[in-house]
């Protein structure tokens, strides 16, 4: 059985430029891509703040999530990238705020740099649409 596939944009307009979505709906399954800390004027939220950007970025992929049929309920993989591995805990102590119940696999690691220097946090997810045999998936 094939799965239809769906692009989810935000309307980030390096998606065109680059090549790629927001997040993919395959069937069930979601994946969210790196998402960086920023508002909808482009701009970094939080500069300097690690909390405030993984907030952020936690607050763009539920909206992707939701545009998907999903949630953050449905989260069963998360992977918290940072410029800072030391500042691991800031991020984490965010995390675990929205994903404490369902407890979803994590990673956390740490890069050299984002393209915009001022992103300190970088996060991506992989969901699941729940119920979605009971929807006719």
């Amino acid at each position: 059985m094939g799965y239809d596939r769906e692009l989810i944009s935000n309307g980030n307009p390096m998606e065109a430029v680059v090549g790629f979505s927001r997040a993919v709906r395959v069937g069930p399954y979601i994946s969210v891509g790196g998402t960086a800390p920023v508002g909808p004027d482009g701009k970094t939220v939080g500069i300097g703040d690690v909390a405030a950007q993984t907030r952020r970025c936690i607050e763009i992929i539920e909206d992707a999530l939701i545009s998907a049929g999903s949630g953050l309920g449905d989260v069963v993989r998360t992977r918290v990238i940072l410029t800072d591995i030391t500042r691991w805990k800031e991020a984490i102590d965010v995390r675990k705020e929205y994903f404490r119940d369902i407890r979803p696999v994590d990673t956390i690691m740490a890069v050299t740099r984002f393209v915009n220097p001022e992103w300190l946090v970088e996060l991506e997810v992989d969901a699941i649409i729940a119920g979605w045999r009971d929807q006719g998936g």
